[in-house]
């Protein structure tokens, strides 16, 4: 449907406008963009997620609930904490609103108010904790892609996804059957490829291309999307990366093939363009021949 038009149509479920739904949306977005930045400083650091409660990390005065209201807070605070003053990183509220952007669009361009849609925001919001602890950390923790390659799998049986397989099983199996062997397929195809570039690249060249966390990211995605997106996923991934590797060098004056780039980035990147786009990005290519 177009985004305009479930912009502005009543949903047959609720009886609201697309607009306030997106909206409502969004701002849940933006809360659990709050949790994120919880996950993004904590779960490097091997701390827990739950306690102690959220705190500055300069004075340790525990947050209070009017100062912790997303993008907001950071605003009225003008980036520093209440008691210490210290300065409050403006990835914080970042986090949040590009969490609550994202999900917004992904209710108007991808699921709508439907039974994938909770599925769907989880994989976002994975992708947007990965995304920003490997710009920091240039790592990709497994407890994020592993439980996150788990639902990835339950999704697919519960809310079937047939795009690239519907084709398989001679139209006789069940549809969670063939949509499970889809993301199979798919966690192999995306995981699996950045495996095989890897390991070839460093029989050819003697270093390594990248790290297990990015395979491990890619099963996750690979799982969750099917491969036609997985490897529009890849392609995204690659071309922005390349274009940023490229800008990096030209920024420092020299050709360093071996510099190190976070490509969970880009990959992460690529997945969000998949999730929101890539069925109309692939149909529309397909169809030119």
């Amino acid at each position: 449907m177009d985004i305009l038009q479930r912009f502005v149509t009543q949903d047959a479920l609720t009886g609201l406008p697309g607009y306030v739904i997106a909206a409502a949306v969004g701002v849940l977005g933006a809360i659990i963009g709050s949790f994120l930045n919880v996950v993004i400083h904590r779960v490097p650091r091997e701390e827990s997620i739950a306690f102690p409660a959220s705190h500055c990390p300069e004075c340790d005065t525990a947050i209070r609930p009017y100062d912790n209201i997303p993008v907001v807070s950071w605003a009225v605070l003008r980036g520093r904490c209440r008691a210490c003053r210290a300065p409050i990183s403006a990835r914080y509220p970042a986090v949040e609103l590009l969490t609550g952007v994202l999900f917004a669009l992904t209710y108007l361009l991808h699921s709508g108010l439907t039974l994938s849609l909770p599925f769907d925001l989880a994989f976002v919001a994975a992708v947007v904790a990965l995304v920003f602890i490997d710009a920091e950390h240039m790592i990709l923790p497994n407890v994020i892609t592993y439980p996150g390659a788990g639902l990835a799998l339950a999704a697919r049986v519960l809310v079937p996804n047939l795009y690239g397989v519907a084709s398989l099983g001679g139209g006789h199996a069940p549809a969670w059957l063939l949509s499970l062997g889809g993301a199979v397929l798919g966690a192999l195809a995306g995981g699996g490829f950045l495996w095989l570039v890897g390991w070839l690249w460093e029989r050819a060249r003697g270093v390594e291309a990248m790290g297990l966390g990015d395979v491990k990211m890619m099963f996750m995605v690979g799982a969750f999307l099917g491969w036609p997106l997985t490897m529009l996923t890849i392609f995204v991934g690659v071309l922005t990366g390349s274009i940023a590797g490229v800008a990096a060098m030209a920024r420092r004056g020299e050709r360093d093939m071996q510099m190190l780039l976070p490509f969970g980035i880009f990959l992460g990147l690529g997945s969000l363009v998949s999730l929101l786009f890539g069925t109309r990005l692939i149909d529309w290519y397909v169809g030119k021949f």
